[in-house]
């Protein structure tokens, strides 16, 4: 089997240059989509990065996204991300991922980001070239409570997004993970975390084996999830505002309560459950994530522990304080009589 090409700051400067020079000959033929809209951007005013590429033989500023980041996703300017798939397997998911967002966009209040140009960069293997969306990581700034607003509004804009119609795109759909099962997994992890005094194994005790069967998924409860609402997938302003969410090409079709636990890791347990609130869910959808979370959250901890990636250990133990943060619905909610709503 033929090894992929690894993407080089010269492979993506080159394709770069290729896209503005269509760009270009598509402002001069007036054809060329995807060069037009390189030039034009989400909204028209896109086009400064264009302009100077065309303007100087470098081409507009070519930079890794982040420290440390895989080769795969490039700044462009100051208002386009470039990602590269590496493989065939990312390949499948950058398309699928594409039209998602497209269906999506119309349903949820906040930015998904726009590709503006899109094809393959080496046999085979796909770029999109795709709008920045304006803010921060949701891990650099706090949600407000009108950013837990907008977050009940994409909770509530993925539960309308049709089902057939996302999987009809290629989206798959998983089972409910076990509650049960995991909660034994965080049990023996909790007991390596607290030999390291990294975590007390006690807190666990509020999780019983009766207490998580009763927060089993309901049956046709699935729904379109984004699977991914990382701090890292938010798009955060300084207000506080959530603006965007990134990182669609994770999404199923399956447990609401994933994404539930997914914000409770990003922006913590009380804002997640109250976003979940705000859209409807009901006591046990919100209970299920918040202990799908903090068993999470206790086994990845104590997997990670002989890591030598400070950074990486820093998040996982930021995430477990996030997850274990007391909510007043665990408190005044007997499991055996939360409602059955999603």
């Amino acid at each position: 089997m033929t090894q992929a090409p690894t993407p080089t700051a010269d492979t993506v400067r080159r394709l770069v240059r290729s896209l503005l020079k269509d760009g270009k000959d598509s402002k001069d033929g007036k054809d060329g989509q995807d060069g037009q809209d390189i030039k034009q951007g989400k909204d028209g005013k896109g086009g400064r990065e264009a302009r100077q590429g065309r303007g100087s033989a470098a081409g507009p500023d070519i930079r890794p996204a982040t420290e440390g980041a895989d080769p795969a996703t490039w700044w462009v300017g100051n208002r386009h991300v470039l990602r590269l798939a590496p493989d065939r397997e990312a390949t499948v998911r950058q398309r699928r991922e594409l039209r998602l967002r497209d269906l999506v966009r119309p349903h949820v209040p906040v930015a998904v980001p726009v590709s503006v140009a899109h094809g393959e960069w080496a046999p085979g293997l796909t770029y999109t070239l795709d709008t920045k969306v304006p803010g921060g990581s949701g891990e650099a700034h706090d949600v407000s409570a009108v950013g837990e607003a907008d977050l009940a509004g994409l909770l509530t804009g993925l539960r309308e997004v049709p089902v057939r119609q996302a999987e009809t795109l290629g989206v798959p759909r998983t089972a409910p993970r076990s509650l049960e099962g995991l909660r034994r997994a965080a049990v023996r992890a909790a007991e390596r975390l607290a030999d390291a005094d990294e975590f007390d194994a006690a807190r666990l005790n509020q999780l019983t084996a009766p207490a998580a069967a009763q927060l089993a998924a309901q049956s046709g409860s699935a729904v379109l999830t984004h699977h991914a609402l990382t701090g890292g997938h938010l798009v955060v302003s300084a207000d506080g505002r959530v603006r965007g969410v990134l990182g669609w090409a994770d999404a199923v079709v399956g447990d609401p309560a994933e994404d539930i636990a997914g914000l409770a890791l990003a922006v913590g347990s009380p804002a997640a459950v109250r976003a979940a609130t705000l859209a409807g869910y009901g006591a046990r959808p919100c209970l299920r994530g918040l202990w799908l979370a903090r068993c999470d959250t206790v086994v990845h901890l104590a997997g990670a522990l002989t890591s030598r990636d400070a950074g990486r250990l820093t998040l996982l133990r930021t995430q477990v304080r996030r997850a274990w943060e007391p909510i007043l619905l665990e408190r005044v909610t007997d499991l055996r009589d939360t409602d059955d709503a999603l």
